[in-house]
This record gives structure tokens, sequence and C-alpha cells, in this order.
């Protein structure tokens, strides 16, 4: 279907919009701490909505919706899954990494945050993660920048070569310009967008089948497996789809937001609006590919498209069911999703290279200039490394996308949720458990044994290359067991007692105020 002069106009509004935004963040950024991570900034509301938007790409309303509309309810498993895991990533592990990692040296990466927390004087942790990151997210950002030029080469006629610049221009502009400010501040709006997107069409929808129950008799009519939530699966497929939830633990671009929230305090307030945003999204995503079966099986002169690729059920009830103008807002809905993620993305390599490699090994006292533009260059670098690979999407490196999830799971998660509830954790037991983790996901994918996602196996053995190695070695040093979990518990008994100081109090500064003698501070601790 061709694009109307309203919807082109939406989307430049829209891209216009985000552009913008990166040239308002890039004022209020000053040194490099706020280009990559906002100078621990992020109110609660951003904070949430960040971390919602950085996470869903456009697989929310092409690949879910999809996935629905041809096997039916049955593939909404993985959505339950995904809200577990992330729920008890945010109840978890949010804030305590917040705090673990303002109180290690202000650490502003993953890999930094490794290094500080295990004492790695040898540096291997930061070498290896930093590796590992920039290997799976350059592949992570070619696969966004294959799905930004799919949405504009079908909606604008373009051809691909076209649209693949087209699509990556504007998400590499604003996050070259702002930095992590524009690309928070950005997924917020792209988070709004989505969700007014994913509620409204499926309530279309419903309406012009004819109601709730008209519509599900029209898909039990059509297959009664539609509406089974066990269709063609056994134990292990549920488990394996339920399994994607574990991947939230060790993903740095949603970790990242954690790290920027502006205190412990405010991890609270966001994880109840994120998880709200989230369970509605996914929700209505589902819904658009289940109440979209009923609406293509009565209407199937409109139904070639969708029966071609499943993916575009939510593209035609868009163009399909509303004016233009409206149109226009709900496909920029799908250009936000893949901004949001791409944007994130292009970041955390950046951060990667100048903060855990060009900064700790050839530039160790450059100066906060320096650091800010060399991230820029390095944004560019990515993207046209990430855009080299998408030029042709048929290439077999893409195919590494459908485990990089796991990848980073299995290699990071264990090692994050450890290293912030296990004091006893050693530096042998956190390079074991991300080696042993990203291994096993590595092989378990070449010989798909059980059939099981590889992210279990996964995240099993590296747990227990962690335990087994953190207790056969040297223990830690009493001061890497003991000096965190004290000014941790004092400040959150402070913020309980209704101190108001406390509630703006850093870990950072209660640890200063502790090594200066505050003793009405420190009796508290007790």
């Amino acid at each position: 279907m061709a694009i109307s002069t309203p919807m082109l106009v939406t989307f430049c509004v829209y891209i216009f919009g985000m552009i913008l935004i990166g040239f308002i963040a890039w004022r209020s950024t000053k040194n490099f701490d706020d280009y990559i991570l906002g100078g621990r900034s992020l109110g609660p509301f951003v904070t949430a909505l960040s971390a919602g938007a950085s996470d869903m790409s456009g697989w929310l309303l092409m690949g879910l919706p999809g996935a629905v509309f041809l096997s039916g309810i049955s593939e909404s498993w993985i959505a339950i899954g995904l809200t577990l895991g992330a729920w008890i990533n945010w109840k978890l592990v949010a804030g305590r990494l917040r705090v673990h990692t303002e109180y290690n040296n202000n650490a502003l990466t993953l890999p930094d945050y490794f290094t500080g927390r295990f004492e790695d004087k040898s540096r291997i942790l930061r070498i290896i993660s930093a590796l590992v990151i920039l290997l799976f997210f350059t592949i992570y950002c070619a696969s966004g920048i294959v799905a930004g030029a799919r949405l504009f080469e079908s909606t604008f006629g373009m051809s691909y070569e076209t649209a693949l610049w087209a699509g990556a221009a504007a998400t590499i502009l604003y996050t070259f310009i702002g930095g992590f400010l524009a690309v928070s501040w950005t997924d917020t709006v792209q988070a709004s967008l989505m969700i007014f997107a994913l509620i409204l069409t499926p309530v279309i929808v419903i309406i012009s089948v004819g109601g709730f129950g008209d519509s599900l008799e029209v898909i039990k009519q059509k297959s009664i497996e539609n509406v089974d939530m066990l269709k063609g699966l056994n134990f292990v497929a549920i488990i394996s789809l339920m399994g994607w939830g574990l991947g939230y633990f060790g993903q740095p671009h949603i970790l990242a937001r954690f790290m920027a929230a502006d205190s412990h305090h405010s991890i609270v307030h966001a994880r109840r609006i994120s998880m709200t945003w989230m369970i509605l999204c996914l929700a209505g995503a589902v819904a658009v590919g289940f109440f979209g079966i009923a609406y293509f099986n009565e209407h199937p002169a409109v139904a070639g498209a969708v029966n071609q690729n499943a993916e575009r059920v939510f593209i035609e009830l868009a163009q399909i069911l509303f004016n233009p103008w409206i149109a226009g807002i709900l496909l920029s809905a799908i250009l936000a999703a893949v901004m949001s993620t791409l944007s994130c993305q292009l970041l955390v390599c950046s951060s990667a290279i100048t903060e855990d490699l060009y900064k700790a090994f050839l530039r160790k006292h450059a100066s906060q200039k320096e650091l800010v533009w060399v991230g820029r260059v390095m944004v560019l670098v990515v993207a046209l490394v990430a855009i080299a690979l998408a030029a042709n999407p048929e290439n077999r490196v893409l195919g590494l996308v459908s485990y990089a999830w796991a990848g980073f799971g299995a290699a990071f998660g264990p090692v994050v949720l450890f290293s912030v509830m296990w004091s006893r954790m050693t530096r042998n037991g956190a390079l074991a458990g991300m080696i042993i983790g990203a291994l096993t996901v590595i092989v378990w994918k070449q010989f798909g044994w059980l059939g099981l996602y590889e992210i279990i196996p996964g995240f099993i053995f590296g747990s227990i290359g962690i335990v087994v190695f953190s207790l056969l070695g040297k223990a830690p040093s009493a001061a890497m067991q003991n000096a965190l979990p004290r000014p941790m518990r004092t400040i959150i008994r402070l913020r309980r007692h209704g101190c108001r100081k406390a509630k703006g109090l850093s870990l950072r500064r209660f640890c200063l105020a502790s090594a200066a003698g505050c003793a009405p501070l420190m009796c508290l601790a007790i």
C-alpha cells in the first residue's frame, strides 16, 4: 500500500521531533558521565519508560502479533516469561545495582562495575565483557537497522538500500548529538507512543468485528486451537518460552537504566510504572494478533499481505482501520520501537569502546571533552559496521541475533545477579560464570539438545560455575565482603524512618561522610 501525504508528514514530524530532543539533550551534556549515563539523573518515570522502550524492539509490534496471528494464544507464553523475568530483575537487581555501581568507583558500564566489584587488577573481566558486548550488540544493531529498513521499504516504497540509510540516519544523529540523555528522553516519548498504539488498535479491531464475544466466536470457528494455551506445546516448549525472562538479568542496555536512576529510592516507583507499561504493551500486542485473526477471517479481500507475511498484521490493521493521520501515528510506533532499541545498543557499544578499552588502556587521563567526542565517533563507527552487516538482510551473521539475547542472559545474567546478592563471590567465579554461560549457549544452540532454549542450561551452568570457582579459590577480601552491605542497610533504614536527607543520599556520599567521622550517622548502622 502506497503511503499517503498525511502519513508521510506524520513520519517526518516524528523523526524531526526525535532529532530536536537530541539537540536539547546536547545542551545538558557537560561531561563523559553525562554522555554515557546521563549523570545518574533519571527520575522514576523516565527510568521506567526508558527501560521498557529499550527492551522492546520492533518485535513487540511485528514479531509477537505475527506469531499470535499464525499460531493463536499459545504464543503468549513468551510474554508471560518476559513479564516475570522483568519483574524479578526490577525487584532483585535494579536497586542493588544502582547502589553497587556508584559505590564501585562510580562505574559507568558493566565491565567497569565488574572490575571494581571484584578488585580485578588484571582487568581481564573488563576486556572479556567489553568484547562480548561489542560483538553481540554490533549484531543486534544490524538487526535493528534491518527492521527499520523493512518498515521504510514497505511503507514508503523505497529500495532496500535507500531504506537502510533512511531508517538509521535519525537514530544515529540524535544518539551522536545527545548521548544517554537524548536516548532516555526519546525512549520516554517512544514508549508513550507504543502503548497508545497497542491499546487503541486492538480495541478498534474488536469493535469493527462486532464486539469481544463475536470476535472470540469467529476465532474459534476458524480453529478451536487458536484459544488453546497448550496448542502443540509440551513441558520443554513451555519452559523454553518462559525461559526468555532469564535474559533480563544480563542485558547491558536495560541494566544501564537502573544505573542511571537518580537514587535507589526512585527504583521502587520506576518498577511500578515500568511493569504497568510492559503488561499493557504485551497484552496489547497479543490482542492485535489474536483479534486480527477474527478481522481478516471476516474480511478476506484485504488479507493478502498478512497471509503472505504475518508480521504485517499491525501495519495492515493500522492502514485499513484508521484515517491516514492516525495511521501515520500508529505506524510511527513501529519506528519508535526500532529506534529506541537501536539507539541504546549504539550507545552501549560506544561506551564499551570508549570507557572500557580507550580510556582504560590507551588514554587513562583523557579529558572529559576528549572522551565525549571519542564516544560520539564510536557511535558512528559502530553504526557504519552495523549498516555494512545489514546491507545484505540474508547474511548468515544476522542469524546470530536469535540467540544473542541468550548469550547476554547466560554470560552476564548470573554474574550480575550473584554480584549484588552474594558477598562471597570472587573474580574467578565471575570469570568462570561468564565464560561457561556464553560457551554453553553457543554449544547448546549448535546441537539443539532436548529442544530446550539455550539460555536455560547456559544460566544454570554459569551459576554453578560461579559458586564452584568462588568457593574453591581464595576468599574475597574482608573489604570486598563487608564494605557495602552496612551502608546500604543504613540508608534504607533512614529512608524508612522518614529522614528527608536520606531520600537523596547516595551511597558514595554516605561512605565519604562515614570516613570523615560522622558519628550520628554511623551509629545507625550498628
